[in-house]
């Protein structure tokens, strides 16, 4: 796996694939339609940020490049490819508690910001992918 050549994509199976953490250059794409809603990706070596309808929902530093993400208010699931420690924040529910799990395993709970942020730091090694599930559980 590598970069998302046309950096935003929808799967067959209706999720989302973006970013590309192999670019040297920051490069955008906006007004990207999925089921009804707008999205802007911007992505490089050194972040990736995906913004649905103007509200953040991912970003990653450094880039990062994300597949089959699937997203709604309660849970968020993904596989993540990048290079180095990584610190990802989400753009979820406000103040609402979440399971975080990493390759399936537990790595404990945490409630978002008054905003809806919540922050994550992730070791990748780059030779593979990462999967992620954040689920709503209070």
């Amino acid at each position: 796996m590598s970069g998302i050549a046309e950096l935003i994509r929808t799967e067959t199976d209706g999720t989302l694939s973006f970013g590309n953490h192999t670019l040297t250059e920051k490069t955008k794409l906006s007004d990207f339609k999925h089921d009804g809603d707008i999205y802007k990706v911007k992505t490089f070596n050194e972040i990736t940020r995906l913004e649905k309808n103007d509200k953040l929902i991912y970003e990653s530093v450094p880039g990062t490049t994300v597949y089959n993400f699937d997203y709604s208010g309660e849970s968020v699931r993904f596989m993540l490819e990048g290079s180095g420690d990584t610190q990802l924040t989400l753009g979820l529910k406000e103040e609402t508690i979440y399971r975080i799990t990493v390759d399936d395993e537990n790595i404990g709970s945490m409630k978002t910001t008054m905003s809806g942020k919540l922050s994550i730091s992730l070791e990748i090694d780059g030779s593979v992918p990462v999967k992620v599930e954040v689920k709503e559980i209070g």
